[in-house]
């Protein structure tokens, strides 16, 4: 069921509030696309500076633009396990077909910490869920064997693994076959799909939808050569997306693609002139920009 490309979807604001309305036009234009999925309210969505009110309504207003239409999975993680289990419980209500919970941040649990913040939230609700490893951004690291413990957990389905390492999916892989592992990091996904995972929960896909699922597409049939080939293509655009801190530079080529306005909110601000310089080569050279 998520053996497929994932977007993480950007979150439009206006004025300082969430714009529901350009929120519906990314989700339609993505769906139109072809993406096989959306991440909604994840890192790239921006949810650190969203309320709770906020993101749970983020998460009910994709699902209710997808209507069905593809699979949607709620980011609804926190460095706080009581406030995960209500936003999972929502994203659940809501309909979601799973969701994404980042390991807590800023806490830095030890990795028992770790496998009874899972767990937890697994006993509370039935909804399937992946755990997120991002340890760039949380500060600590989801080891293979603690991910080995947590599959044990029944509505345990996955984990996206963006350690930054293949080794550490293809460890995941070998000692979890059960459990789907999801890039997150676009750069690496051909290399982690090589040893085993099954897709990617893109940041380039806010950009090119449907060239992200092209390639997980024929990386999933076998068919490395063509794959890899397009990698090489969108290896530009992935780095473009990561000149500075997510989600920036990805809002930013969406405005300059006449989808959106690059509105943050602080401590997210934008990208400086050389970099968004950098940016607008990228898109021309990719054939995005005239």
């Amino acid at each position: 069921m998520f053996q497929v490309a994932f977007t993480a979807l950007v979150t439009p604001f206006k004025n300082g509030a969430v714009d529901y309305k350009a929120l519906d036009e990314l989700v339609e234009w993505q769906i139109a696309q072809g993406i096989d999925g959306i991440v909604s309210a994840g890192t790239t969505g921006e949810s650190a500076t969203l309320t709770h009110e906020e993101h749970n309504e983020v998460n009910r207003r994709v699902l209710l633009a997808a209507k069905g239409r593809v699979l949607v999975i709620a980011g609804t993680g926190s460095n706080s396990t009581a406030e995960a289990i209500a936003m999972t419980r929502a994203a659940q209500n809501a309909g979601a077909d799973a969701a994404l919970l980042v390991t807590p941040y800023y806490n830095k649990p030890s990795q028992e910490g770790l496998f009874r913040h899972y767990k937890a939230i697994s006993e509370q609700v039935s909804l399937p869920i992946l755990a997120y490893n991002v340890p760039s951004r949380t500060g600590v690291n989801l080891l293979p064997e603690t991910v080995a413990r947590l599959a044990g957990l029944p509505n345990l389905v996955g984990i996206k693994e963006a350690s930054g390492g293949v080794e550490q999916a293809k460890k995941i892989r070998e000692l979890c076959p059960r459990l789907v592992v999801l890039s997150g990091d676009d750069a690496l996904t051909l290399d982690m799909m090589a040893v085993g995972a099954k897709g990617v929960i893109s940041v380039t896909g806010n950009i090119v939808p449907a060239d992200i699922k092209k390639m997980v597409a024929l990386a999933l049939k076998g068919k490395m050569d063509e794959a890899r080939k397009m990698q090489e293509k969108l290896m530009p655009l992935h780095n473009a997306m990561f000149l500075e801190t997510n989600p920036q530079p990805a809002k930013i080529a969406l405005k300059l693609l006449g989808r959106g306005n690059a509105e943050f909110r602080l401590p997210l601000w934008g990208i400086s002139p050389e970099n968004e310089e950098k940016l607008r080569a990228a898109l021309k050279a990719y054939g995005l920009l005239s």
